[in-house]
């Protein structure tokens, strides 16, 4: 059996296992494929990973860069106390749309602000409008990695988890020569971390119904 069909399987099979039904969850990627909008949302115990991270963490202030149409927004928001907040940055004017519609579904649009733009334009206002971060997610386009994580260090408070998605692409990250501009943000990020003394990381590859990646995890000094 070919590996990425027993990654699938296992996934599913801790789905059935640990995941209750979700009907809302389901119904934000029914959305999100009906809308059009690519298939490139973390896989549901990514999302629920997410929300274990932020309770552990007992997150109060989340961002995230890059909506897309909210799934890993719900799963982060579900993991706020009454009075936390999420701010999610988002470029695509339609992804934010359909978003919306689906945190108002999960009924947490009152936890939830979605703010459209270029990240790059919009997060220097965060720096004045927001209290310092204690989360933060980044999975927003892969060339601009570098430049996120600069932001997040600055908008991060002391302690701060801050996590990266798809930082091992298909293991294309070992690969110094590569053209692709994903893959050079993502080993630019890498650099940047192991001189930043700022922050304390680590990198985890994983498999499942996402394929071959993983997440870069660090803790904010």
């Amino acid at each position: 059996m070919p590996k990425n069909v027993i990654w699938n399987d296992v996934d599913e099979y801790f789905i059935e296992k640990l995941l209750p039904t979700d009907p809302i969850l389901e119904n934000v990627l029914l959305a999100n494929h009906q809308a059009g909008l690519p298939s490139i949302d973390v896989s549901p115990t990514q999302g629920k990973l997410l929300y274990l991270l932020a309770k552990i963490k007992r997150a109060k202030n989340i961002l995230e860069i890059g909506t897309l149409g909210g799934y890993s927004s719900i799963w982060l928001a579900r993991a706020l106390p009454e009075d936390g907040k999420l701010t999610t940055l988002e470029i695509n004017n339609e992804h934010a749309k359909v978003a919306k519609q689906n945190i108002k579904e999960a009924q947490l649009q009152d936890k939830v602000e979605v703010i459209i733009g270029k990240a790059l334009d919009t997060l220097p206002s965060l720096k004045e409008s927001k209290p310092f971060f204690d989360f933060i997610f980044i999975d927003a386009d892969k060339p601009n990695n570098p430049h996120y994580l600069k932001w997040a260090l600055k908008l991060a408070s002391s302690g701060a988890l801050i996590i990266v998605d798809n930082v091992v692409r298909s293991g294309e990250v070992i690969n110094e020569s590569s053209e692709d501009e994903s893959v050079k943000g993502v080993r630019q990020l890498m650099d940047l971390l192991s001189t930043d003394s700022r922050i304390d990381t680590t990198a985890l590859q994983t498999v499942g119904l996402k394929g071959y990646d993983g997440f870069v995890i660090g803790v904010v000094k």
